[in-house]
């Protein structure tokens, strides 16, 4: 492999479920998943904790002020220029109003019904199952 390759690049997801039950995702504009709708997050910028990226990325692409609880999990996702390591972690919306931003074209709350339709990043369907993570409602 090349040292390019061998990249990690720490990013961060915040799983947040409003009192119903549904899940708050995101469908990505840019690369990597342009188009997929996915767990609002992105990278860890130098400097930042986890907890202080998934507050800013969750404002930047829902509009939305979260506290971030436990981690939930984490995943390796391969990248253009390495490997993308993703911990996700608890979220509790305190305020804000649910708007697309940043690189989000929209946000949602989803239903499971609703979650079965939309076409999703990588194995997310999987994950949220597996973390007992999925809509509730």
């Amino acid at each position: 492999m090349t040292a390019e390759r061998d990249l990690r690049i720490r990013c961060v997801g915040g799983i947040a479920h409003d009192p119903t039950g549904r899940l708050l995702l995101v469908r990505r504009g840019n690369p990597p998943g342009e188009g997929l709708w996915s767990i609002p997050g992105g990278r860890v910028e130098q400097g930042e904790s986890d907890e202080t990226a998934v507050v800013r990325e969750l404002e930047e692409e829902t509009g939305l002020s979260v506290t971030v609880g436990a981690l939930i999990g984490s995943v390796t996702r391969p990248g253009p220029r390495g490997l993308y390591e993703i911990h996700d972690y608890a979220c509790q919306v305190r305020s804000g109003t649910l708007r697309p931003g940043d690189d989000a074209v929209d946000a949602r709350w989803v239903t499971a019904a609703i979650l079965a339709t939309l076409p999703l990043t990588e194995m997310l369907r999987e994950t949220l199952e597996a973390w007992g993570q999925l809509p509730r409602g």
